[in-house]
C-alpha cells in the first residue's frame, strides 16, 4: 500500500519509518526544504535511539522516501496521515492551523478515494472539521476520515510503535477500518488489542490517557512534598501504593515535575476542551497547578541542602525533560537552571544529547562535555535528568572535582544512606 505521511516531526518521522518497516511504501512530506534535504542525506532532525538506522534501512529498500511535493504524495497514496504540529496557543488551546492547511491541500489534490488519518494530537471535533473541509471541495472523489492517535514515548518510540499496548482506530466507514487493519496487520497478527470506535472517542482517548498519567505524576509529587514535611520516604510510599493492582507502579516516580512535548500541551488542551463545552476539568486544572508548583519548589529543596545559592556555582546534570531524548520543551531541568540563575547562582550544565537545544534558551550557562567537567570548581551538584551515565558516577572522582561533596538528587537516583556513608551531603525528593 502507498502511504503519505504529512509532517516529518517526531511523530511523522517515527511513524513513517516504522510503517515502511512493516512493508508499506511510505513518502514523508514536509514543506521545510532544508529538513527534507537533511533527511535525504541521512541527518535526523531529532535524537531518538535507533531512528537513524531504521530510516537508512528502509530508504535503501526503496520503501521510504522524503519530498516537499505534497500533491504527488496525496495523489499517489491511498492512506494519508496528518502528522503536523499542533502547538499551544497562549490560552492553552491547540493551534490547528497546520492541520487545517493540510486538509485543504488534500481536498484540492485528491484524485480518487482517500483515507485521511489524523495522527497529530487534536481535540475532539477536529475530525468533523476535516470532514467538512474535504466535503466542501472537490466533491467528485470519495473519502473517509480516521483518528489514529499516537502513544509514543520519546526515547523509546520505535519499541512503542512496534510493540504497542493498543491500536486505536476512530472511524465510521468500514472501508477505512479495513485499510487501517491492513496498515497495522503485522501488529494484528501478534494479537495487539485494536480499539475500534468513532472519531470523537478516539480523539478523546489520547487526551484522557495523557491527562491520567499526568495526574499520577502530580499526585506522587504532592506525596513527596508531604514525605519531606513528615520525615517519610516517598519510595516506600510509592511501592506500597503500586503493589495494589488497581493503582499500579508506573508513573509513581517523584521528581521535579513533568515536561516534554505531550503532557504539558495535552493537559492544557484537555482543560481548554472542557471550557469550550462550558465545563471545568477540575482534576486536570489542579494537575497543571501542581506541576508548576513542583517545578518552582525545587529551588527550595536545593537551598535546604546548600544554603543560599547566590554567588555559588551549581553543576546541573541533565537538560532534557527525560533521558534518551534531546527535547527540552517544558523541561524541569531548564526550569531549575532558570530558578538558580534568578537566585544569583552561576550554572555549569551537561547533557548527552540536549546541549545544542539548550544553548538557544539559556544565557550565561557554561556547557561541558560530561559530569566530571561540569562538577569541576562547582559548589554542589544537581542531578536533574536521570540519564544512565549519571546513574553510576564515580562519586570519589566527582567529589574531588567539587568544592564540597554536596548533591541534590531531583530524580532519586542514589540512596541517601549510601551517599551519607560516603561523606556526601545529600538530599533527594520526598525522602525525609
Amino acid at each position: 500500500m502507498n502511504v503519505c505521511m504529512v509532517g516529518t516531526g517526531y511523530v511523522g518521522l517515527v511513524t513513517g519509518a516504522c510503517l515502511a518497516d512493516f512493508g508499506m511504501n511510505v513518502v514523508c512530506v514536509d514543506k521545510d526544504e532544508a529538513k527534507i534535504a537533511a533527511l535525504r542525506a541521512g541527518k535526523m532532525p531529532i535524537y531518538e535511539p535507533g531512528l537513524e538506522q531504521l530510516v537508512a534501512k528502509n530508504e535503501r529498500s526503496g520503501r521510504l522516501r522524503f519530498t516537499t511535493d505534497l500533491k504527488q504524495g496525496v495523489q499517489n497514496s491511498l492512506a494519508i496521515f496528518i502528522a503536523v504540529g499542533t502547538p499551544p496557543n497562549p490560552d492553552g488551546s491547540p493551534d490547528l492551523t497546520f492541520v487545517r492547511q493540510v486538509a485543504e491541500a488534500i481536498a484540492e489534490y485528491r484524485n480518487g478515494y482517500k483515507v485521511v488519518i489524523t495522527k497529530s494530537t487534536v481535540p475532539a471535533g477536529t475530525g468533523r472539521m476535516i470532514d467538512e473541509i474535504l466535503r466542501s471541495r472537490n466533491g467528485q472523489h470519495d473519502f473517509s476520515v480516521v483518528s489514529n492517535p499516537e502513544f509514543l514515548r520519546e526515547g523509546s518510540a520505535i519499541a512503542d510503535f512496534l510493540r504497542p499496548d493498543r491500536i486505536v482506530i476512530g472511524a465510521s466507514d468500514p472501508r477505512a477500518i479495513d485499510v487501517m487493519k491492513e496498515i497495522y496487520s503485522p501488529l494484528y497478527l501478534i494479537d495487539t488489542p485494536f480499539v475500534i470506535t468513532d472519531v470523537a472517542s478516539a480523539e478523546l482517548i489520547k487526551y484522557a490517557s495523557n491527562g491520567f498519567l499526568a495526574v499520577k505524576i502530580s499526585f506522587i509529587n504532592e506525596i513527596a512534598r508531604l514525605c519531606e514535611i513528615m520525615g517519610a520516604d516517598v519510595h516506600d510510599v510509592a511501592r506500597g501504593m503500586g503493589l495494589d493492582r488497581r493503582i499500579g507502579k508506573l508513573f509513581l516516580h517523584p521528581g521535579p515535575g513533568f515536561g516534554g512535548s505531550c503532557f504539558p500541551k495535552d493537559t492544557a488542551a484537555a482543560a481548554d476542551l472542557a471550557r469550550n463545552y462550558g465545563d471545568v476539568f477540575e482534576i486536570i486544572e489542579a494537575t497543571i497547578r501542581t506541576n508548576e508548583r513542583t517545578k518552582a519548589r525545587m529551588l527550595d529543596r536545593i537551598v535546604s541542602v546548600t544554603g543560599p545559592v547566590e554567588g555559588k556555582t551549581a553543576a546541573v546534570l541533565g537538560l532534557s525533560f527525560k533521558p534518551e531524548t534531546d527535547d527540552i520543551r517544558e523541561s524541569p531541568a531548564i526550569a531549575v537552571i532558570q530558578s538558580l540563575r534568578r537566585a544569583g547562582a552561576k550554572v555549569r550544565a551537561c547533557d548527552p544529547a540536549a546541549v545544542e537545544n539548550a544553548r538557544a534558551v539559556l544565557a550565561d550557562v557554561v556547557f561541558t562535555e560530561d559530569a566530571y567537567a561540569c562538577a569541576t570548581g562547582a559548589d554542589f551538584v544537581v542531578l536533574a535528568t536521570e540519564w544512565n551515565e549519571f546513574r553510576a558516577l564515580n562519586l570519589d572522582e566527582l567529589g574531588r572535582r567539587l568544592k564540597s561533596r554536596t548533591m541534590v538528587d531531583l530524580r532519586n537516583v542514589y540512596e541517601p544512606r549510601e551517599m551519607k556513608a560516603a561523606g556526601w551531603k545529600y538530599a533527594g525528593v520526598g525522602r525525609g
